[in-house]
């Protein structure tokens, strides 16, 4: 790499720590601070004139919880999606009530079981009842379970599936997965000449009983 390539890349790597500071709402003296540096050398960092350590960076992302492949790639934080707003928090609330009432409803009906007998078993009236069920009263967490111990479903069934609250869940529920595994599996998954043999995994997971017992053969029959 040449001089000049080394000032690109020093520049280019100064507004990558900024936009990942201003997106984290971080000072310069917290980042200085947390890096071990003083608030100058941190902003001569941001203004491209001195560049970090390698273990300096490594700090950072850990201070800001960011991924540290974010200084080698060409996307800033502030191109991610906006988080949501007061707003739509609410509208999102709203409409949260209106599905989980609407899932109370559906649960009562397949376990064939009237509102009287809810109100009978968990002790909430039957009006209350009717205005979750059409999402015109907010319920309690305590209250839900109670409902749901009854009519002997789950409350993660009630879970945000598609929704950003859902989709944020999924990816940390995918995240916590992935570290419980063993090392070597970890490093297995993550080394890209392996892909082939986990989307061969995926297949057969799908397959049903007889028809991988069918591959099996089918490999039995070419390796004798």
């Amino acid at each position: 790499m040449t001089n000049a390539q080394i000032t690109i890349r020093e520049k280019k790597l100064g507004l990558l720590i900024r936009d990942a500071r201003m997106a984290e709402r971080r000072s310069i003296k917290e980042c200085a601070e947390a890096i071990g540096v003083k608030p100058g050398i941190f902003r001569a960092y941001e203004e491209g004139r001195r560049a970090p350590s390698l273990p300096e960076l490594e700090a950072l992302v850990f201070f800001l919880k960011i991924p540290i492949d974010q200084f080698w790639g060409n996307e800033t934080l502030s191109d991610a999606p906006e988080p949501l707003k007061y707003e739509d928090i609410n509208k999102l609330i709203t409409l949260r009530h209106r599905m989980i009432g609407a899932l109370i409803r559906q649960e009562r009906t397949n376990a064939n079981m009237s509102i009287r007998h809810l109100s009978a078993e968990t002790g909430i009236p039957q009006s209350r009842l009717k205005a979750y069920e059409l999402g015109e009263r907010t319920i309690s967490v305590p209250e839900l379970e109670s409902i749901l111990t009854v009519m002997g479903s789950r409350i993660e069934n009630f879970f945000d599936q598609s929704g950003p609250v859902g989709e944020w869940m999924t990816t940390q529920l995918s995240m916590k997965k992935f570290m419980d595994l063993p090392k070597e599996l970890q490093d297995f998954v993550c080394q890209p000449v392996n892909r082939p043999y986990l989307e061969l995994a995926e297949k057969l997971s799908s397959m049903s009983k007889d028809k991988l017992r069918s591959v099996a053969e089918g490999l039995l029959d070419i390796t004798l």
